[in-house]
């Protein structure tokens, strides 16, 4: 069987071209004579790695050289503890509830003081964002906390909140080096890059310098202190080296697609396609309101669940993959990430099209 189109929400599709290269260096990396999973993370040639991939990073979002880039591990929902407990000076912070993800942030910031939910959109199952142009930000509090783009329920946020003068602190998971952006408009920046830049057990954290410091909160571990990682590099122990190889091979292939800009026009037509599909089509519909949609999870549904578990399964045979929904909203769901080709998402409204026509 060939590849197939993968619409996975995370691990995804990555780059054929990335896959094929790892490949080919599989088993002997530049000379080494080694594969770069073998490799001592103290070597030479592993140190040529992750400092190039920092470099790329750096380059492709313009990372300003007041913040750190880190490479970490456990997944972005680690950081839903790291972020509290090394920001949490006056125990408090604010949060914007836009899905999943960031209703978890919320539930592990309350461990460690008060988290204050100062907008939500759970009214109406997450299918929009609230307006954040003025909200009521606790004088004292630590920060303001949003997950930028929302993998399960397919919103984002084109403009982002009023912090009133606080630090902003975003997971970008979903979105990660999906379009530019003004790193000096957040506090933090970091995102698991299963979903757009690699394979899963990375995480990788963007923080302005002062906010990096020894006197986190009582009890914070070693390893989730930011400054642990950050004075030695990402290279405190041993990091998920062969999952950061992959990711600057991303870059690489990125700034090859011509950087940011390239990629968000190339994520703008992707998305197009699907969505104007779903606001024609008589079977399908689109869930989240217009002015919110993300450009890279696109959930849908017919308004019947076995219509719906007959479209996911007839989608798998003929070769379109991961098209069921989350399990907490059912329904379907495209994730069209960086990697997903132009041809992709137009066969999956082909099919779709035929789809309509023998089921309305």
């Amino acid at each position: 069987m060939g590849r197939v189109y993968n619409f996975s929400a995370g691990p995804a599709v990555l780059p054929e071209e990335v896959l094929r290269e790892a490949a080919d260096e599989m088993l002997d990396y530049k000379g080494t004579g080694m594969s770069v999973m073998e490799m001592s993370h103290r070597s030479k040639a592993y140190d040529d790695i992750i400092k190039e991939a920092e470099r790329d990073i750096r380059d492709l979002m313009n990372i300003p050289d007041n913040y750190k880039v880190l490479f970490l591990q456990g997944g972005a929902s680690q950081q839903f503890a790291a972020v509290p407990m090394n920001l949490m000076k006056n125990r408090k912070a604010a949060y914007i509830i836009t899905g999943q993800w960031a209703k978890k942030a919320f539930a592990e910031a309350k461990i460690y003081g008060e988290a204050v939910a100062v907008a939500s959109s759970a009214d109406k199952t997450f299918s929009y964002i609230p307006d954040c142009s003025d909200l009521d930000i606790p004088e004292d509090a630590d920060y303001v906390y949003i997950c930028e783009n929302n993998t399960i329920y397919g919103t984002k946020f084109w403009e982002l909140p009023n912090t009133k003068g606080k630090d902003l602190v975003a997971d970008v998971s979903s979105c990660f080096l999906s379009e530019p952006v003004d790193v000096t408009k957040y506090g933090v920046i970091y995102g698991g890059v299963q979903k757009n830049v690699g394979p899963a057990g990375v995480v990788i954290a963007i923080i302005r310098e002062d906010l990096i410091r020894d006197d986190v909160l009582e009890g914070t571990p070693t390893m989730l202190k930011w400054k642990t990682q950050a004075d030695a590099d990402s290279l405190y122990n041993t990091p998920p080296c062969y999952g950061i190889y992959i990711c600057g091979k991303v870059f690489k292939w990125i700034k090859k697609m011509g950087g940011l800009e390239a990629m968000k026009a190339h994520n703008e037509k992707k998305a197009k396609i699907l969505y104007d599909f779903l606001d024609e089509s008589k079977l399908f519909k689109g869930t989240v309101e217009k002015k919110d949609r993300s450009l890279m999870n696109v959930p849908f549904v017919t308004g019947n669940e076995e219509l719906d578990k007959k479209f996911v399964a007839e989608a798998k045979a003929a070769g379109f993959e991961n098209l069921k929904g989350h399990r907490t909203v059912g329904g379907m769901r495209a994730s069209i990430y960086n990697a997903m080709p132009i041809e992709g998402v137009e066969k999956l409204v082909e099919f779709m099209k035929k789809f309509e026509a023998e089921n309305s």
